[in-house]
Formats: structure tokens, sequence, C-alpha cells
């Protein structure tokens, strides 16, 4: 099993390398990707901002997700995670975010979405986003744990690129 928190601590190292920051904005997770950043001691020198947005509302009103995009694709969708993170950034000055949002259940799973289904998405300093989907299996628990580590492998996957390409 990945630990969450060495991850996390791995993370931090970078950004602390480079100077930079990183924020969250998480639905299905309910804050545990942030959680996991602030248990990495000193962690305030790189993490500043986590937002926590359940509601269709609240991505509206913190982070600027359109309701177009909402009714069209639904919150769990590649174009509310992108407008998820690009607001987490210009709310936060950060360099770096994540953005998850996903079905963990046990309620909630349609055909097209079933619980598991999860979006990611990852913006740098450039300016460009990414975004992915996964599919997890397990109870809700294991699935928002399989959120946190993916999306901390994600950001530590970029960082460590965005350095060999520099």
């Amino acid at each position: 099993m990945v630990d969450n928190i060495q991850l996390a601590a791995r993370v931090g190292a970078s950004l602390l390398a480079r100077g930079e920051s990183v924020c969250t904005a998480e639905s299905c997770t309910g804050g545990l990707i942030a959680s996991a950043l602030t248990e990495v001691s000193g962690s305030s020198a790189w993490f500043g901002y986590g937002v926590v947005t359940y509601s269709n509302d609240a991505k509206q009103r913190l982070l600027g997700v359109q309701s177009a995009a909402l009714q069209e694709h639904g919150a769990v969708s590649e174009a509310v995670v992108r407008q998820m993170v690009a607001g987490a950034c210009r709310l936060s000055g950060a360099n770096w975010a994540v953005a998850v949002s996903g079905v963990a259940g046990p309620s909630g799973g349609t055909p097209e979405k079933p619980v598991g289904t999860v979006w990611f998405a990852l913006q740098g300093p450039d300016g460009r986003a990414e975004a992915f989907v996964r599919h997890f299996s397990g109870d809700r628990d294991q699935v928002r744990q399989q959120t946190v580590t993916t999306a901390l492998q994600a950001l530590l996957d970029r960082l460590t690129s965005d350095v060999a390409q520099a």
C-alpha cells in the first residue's frame, strides 16, 4: 500500500526546492488531499489553500465553475475538473493546483459514471492543465484513498517531469 504521507512529503520537498506552492480543489475526497499535504511538517512553506467544493453551488461560487458545464457534463467530468483547477489557482495564487471530482459511493453511480469514477486535473505555473479519469474499485473509503494516492502521484510526476524538461 502506498503511504500518502510519504508521497505528500516528496511533493513538498519538490515544491520547496522549486520555491513554488500548491493548492487543492476537492469534491469526493472532502479535503483528504489537503490533509495528507498538511501532515508534512513545514508544509505551510508550500501549501496555503485547500478548497472543498462538495456541492455544485460551492463549485460555482468558490471556483467559478460554469453552470453550463455542470448541466451539460455533470460534476464528475473533465470540463468541471478543468474549471475547478483553474479556479483554485486564481483563488490561491499558487503555482500548482490539483482538483478531483468523483463518485465515491456506495450510492450516486450511474451506468455512464459508475461508483469509483474520478476525474482529476492538474495545473502548473505554465497555466497548462491536464485532466484524466480513473475507475477505482472498493468501498467508499478505498475509492477516496486511491483518489488521494493518484492525485499526489500525478502531481509528483508532473513536478518531476517539469524539472527534467527545464
